[in-house]
């Protein structure tokens, strides 16, 4: 019998109630489940029974990208065009204002920026959705152009960002930043890939997902997983060469034609190799064999999610929310955190 950890919403006012007056006064009561779906016992030595989920910050446009950094999360709020930072008692911040890279007011909506990574110089690398690039963003909060275009063909819109154990940085380049996705005549790509850069050199690994999200490695670098948001809603895992090439794709999950909002966008590992990733009605934790342990239900879509502060702690970006989730297991860290 499946059995149902019900989350409390402990602290969260307290939170809200120290966010500033502009996320205040935007925020809005969200209602609905907030709960770990126990499906295999497997699951409390991953996350305690009865640990709650804590509803963190709220009142922002589209949460996405999340990137624990200097004792806060840093985040993209997608919609609202602004980099942000909060921290663990709710206090939130604008770092760095259109964060997308276009010029007010917007052809469209959720051009903001996207996912971070640090980088091995201290830096923090951003995808930018709307401005279909890759920032450098400094330690003064300046920006600096990086990658913008394979072949001199512009990017689609960078999505999400991993650095692989070998230094490799791995992308993802959906087209959600294009009003008409891929048939928007600004499009300039054939494909929308996985690339992989390294030592200046930069190449698109895979080529036939229909909208490549999420992307993430296994703790030896072995694995590289990568979620599908189309209208088939996949995660594929792939062994990786020392070369980076990629062999013996196969289906680590495939989620049914559903009625439940959101798909498979964001993922990440933790040091056992299991994979936290969201799909249709929540966050699922999936094993390297591809069992279902469990799921995270919010009432809100989640988009993405990091560990953070000891590595055992789980934020999750969430549409106009940050949650925030105890675990017993530690998250594969960012190779340069």
């Amino acid at each position: 019998m499946t059995v149902t950890r019900r989350a409390a919403l402990s602290g969260a006012a307290a939170a809200i109630a120290s966010t500033p007056a502009w996320v205040r006064a935007a925020a809005r009561p969200v209602s609905g489940p907030m709960e770990v779906v126990r499906l295999d016992p497997r699951l409390d030595a991953l996350i305690a029974p009865d640990e709650p989920v804590v509803r963190v910050a709220t009142g922002f446009t589209f949460t996405e990208g999340p990137m624990w950094r200097q004792g806060r999360l840093w985040f993209s709020d997608l919609g609202g065009d602004n980099m942000m930072a909060v921290a663990p008692d709710g206090t939130a911040k604008i770092l760095l204002t259109q964060a997308g890279g276009f010029p007010r007011p917007w052809p469209i909506v959720n051009l903001g920026s996207n996912a971070m990574v640090p980088d091995k110089d201290g830096t923090v690398l951003m995808a930018r959705q709307g401005g279909r690039t890759i920032v450098r963003v400094d330690a003064a909060l300046r920006v600096h152009d990086f990658l913008s275009a394979y072949q001199g063909k512009r990017f689609n819109s960078p999505n999400d960002l991993v650095f692989a154990p070998d230094g490799a940085l791995w992308f993802t380049d959906p087209p959600f930043g294009l009003p008409k996705m891929d048939r928007d005549p600004a499009k300039e790509l054939p494909f929308n890939a996985v690339f992989r850069y390294r030592d200046g050199k930069l190449t698109p690994i895979i080529t036939d997902f229909t909208l490549p999200n999420g992307i993430g490695f296994s703790p030896d670098g072995r694995t590289l997983y990568v979620s599908n948001y189309g209208e088939e809603m996949y995660v594929k895992a792939f062994e990786v060469r020392p070369d980076g090439k990629l062999s013996g794709a196969r289906t680590l999950i495939a989620y049914p034609a559903s009625t439940d909002k959101g798909g498979p966008d964001g993922l990440k590992i933790d040091a056992l190799g299991n994979l936290w990733s969201t799909g249709p009605g929540g966050i699922r934790i999936i094993t390297p064999q591809g069992n279902v342990l469990g799921q995270i239900k919010l009432p809100e879509v989640a988009a993405n999610l990091a560990f953070a502060d000891d590595w055992r702690t789980l934020y999750i970006t969430a549409s106009t929310s940050i949650y925030r989730l105890k675990t017993r297991v530690r998250g594969e860290k960012p190779l340069y955190a």
